[in-house]
């Protein structure tokens, strides 16, 4: 028996391939489905079965151009869901045979209504492993806020007491050496405070993990579960409504969406249409120089989460300005979140437009000995501070307002565009995320302090207000 766990660490996510006899499962795939097949290519294995522990929200799964290409049955927990294709509904202890292992459903509601579990046995039937998919992670649970608006009259604490409930009954139950393989881990947005290890023993989990806490009252677990949950990311039910519904199959995507285009061409179609410049190159890069009107995400932070949260319409088109060579890799990244209409990339990336002789603008910015010299000169200069509420509420510079990148589009109207802001987040990121989005809908009087809170509390130059430890994260 063999298993692989296969971790993207853009989404903190785990897809399991797991093999025996030359049958293989696949649990919660990714969207770009190549890797698998490859996979089972190579050992000579035949895809079986895929399993979904429930119904995603921060990723588009892979499980229908996966069972297309394959064959292989798709399997998920009871639900009365409207599929927009053909899967095996299974009923809470249902067995499937993988060659001479065996994997038996456990229904462990909370999470959402239909999360599952897939307890691994060997051929002697004794359990090795479970996969626990967005019920458990290693530190931490699923949040049970995601689908209270599924059905009618569910909340968050009505999930909250079924995943008590799941775990107690069904979890807690199973033997401590049982190695635990969760969905996700730190970095996620379906948990609160997960471990950056992404398995354990059950057994560990039981002594470290809070909500297996045996001595903790229905009350109290409802209570700490629910306690410093932030609004999810706004494209958290369009997922889930893809992979309930189905999807437009990922060759397709990557068909359309990597198309070359020259600058003459690539300006004519961002004049022609209401395209979205989506430029994903390095922070720096992009203050220094880029497209007018553009905004930055780069793909080398949490790209794919950030996509989510800031563009509301998945279905908004978009013109790529990439690092040559990476195209392909940003189109993909798109696609596991369901941003589907991509329509071009520049060739040649920004040095190619910059040889074309085309517009050029710059995001302002300032050092933090630039910051003290300025802000000596004008002490009421007003400072956004775009990190997350919780990281403002631990230390922040004194007087700065807390403008939360993650609520750009909620809270733009209360930022004044002929007011002078300084704006800074934890290291440099964030801030040209939000600057480019400001400045991109004619907030031109903006200035990013390079290097961030960091860099300014290093400085010893600034009051911060006294650091208090927050007690999650939010």
């Amino acid at each position: 028996m063999n298993i692989e766990q296969i971790y993207t660490g853009c989404l903190a996510q785990g897809a399991y391939y797991i093999e025996s006899e030359g049958e293989a499962v696949i649990i919660d795939p990714l969207r770009e489905i190549q890797p698998y097949l490859d996979m089972a290519e190579r050992r000579n294995a035949k895809i079986k079965y895929i399993f979904e522990t429930h119904f995603h929200a921060d990723f588009v799964s892979g499980h229908v151009d996966l069972a297309q290409k394959t064959g292989a049955s798709i399997v998920y927990g009871p639900t009365d869901a409207d599929l927009g294709f053909e899967a095996h509904i299974a009923r809470d202890g249902e067995v499937f045979s993988l060659g001479k292992a065996s994997f038996t459903l456990v229904h462990t509601p909370g999470h959402t209504l239909e999360s599952s579990c897939f307890l691994l046995s060997d051929e002697n039937k004794k359990a090795k492993a479970i996969f626990t998919g967005d019920t458990l992670f290693i530190g931490d649970v699923g949040r049970p806020d995601l689908a209270q608006k599924s059905t009618a009259g569910l909340t968050k604490e009505k999930l909250a007491s079924l995943l008590f409930h799941s775990l107690r009954e069904k979890i807690m139950t199973l033997a401590d050496d049982l190695i635990v393989y969760p969905a996700h881990g730190a970095g996620s947005a379906c948990g609160k405070n997960m471990s950056s290890e992404t398995y354990d023993s059950l057994g560990n989990q039981k002594k470290s993990n809070y909500a297996l806490n045996p001595k903790l009252s229905e009350e109290e677990f409802i209570n700490q579960v629910l306690d410093g949950l932030q609004a999810p990311p706004s494209y958290f039910p369009k997922n889930v409504k893809m992979n309930i519904q189905g999807y437009d199959s990922f060759e397709n995507v990557m068909t359309r969406s990597k198309k070359a285009l020259n600058p003459e061409e690539f300006e004519f179609i961002a004049n022609d249409t209401h395209a979205l410049i989506l430029d994903t190159r390095s922070k720096d890069e992009f203050v220094k120089a880029h497209i007018p009107n553009s905004i930055f995400i780069g793909i080398d932070g949490s790209f794919a989460v950030w996509v989510g949260t800031l563009i509301p319409d998945l279905k908004q088109e978009i013109l790529l300005v990439c690092d040559s060579g990476r195209e392909e890799e940003v189109i993909t990244r798109l696609a596991r979140v369901g941003y589907d209409h991509a329509i071009g990339y520049l060739d040649g990336g920004f040095e190619s437009w910059k040889k074309a002789n085309k517009e050029i603008d710059h995001l302002k910015s300032i050092s933090v000995d630039q910051f003290i010299e300025l802000k000596a000169t004008h002490p009421k200069l007003e400072v956004l501070d775009v990190r997350k509420p919780s990281e403002f509420a631990a230390e922040h510079l004194e007087n700065a307002l807390n403008s939360p990148l993650d609520f750009i589009n909620q809270n733009m109207a209360e930022i004044n565009k002929d007011q002078e802001y300084l704006m800074h987040c934890k290291s440099g990121y964030r801030s040209v995320v939000f600057g480019s989005i400001l400045k991109a809908r004619g907030y031109d009087n903006l200035t990013n302090i390079e290097g961030g809170f960091e860099a300014i509390a290093d400085s010893k130059a600034f009051v911060l207000t006294d650091y208090v430890c927050p007690t999650s994260l939010k």
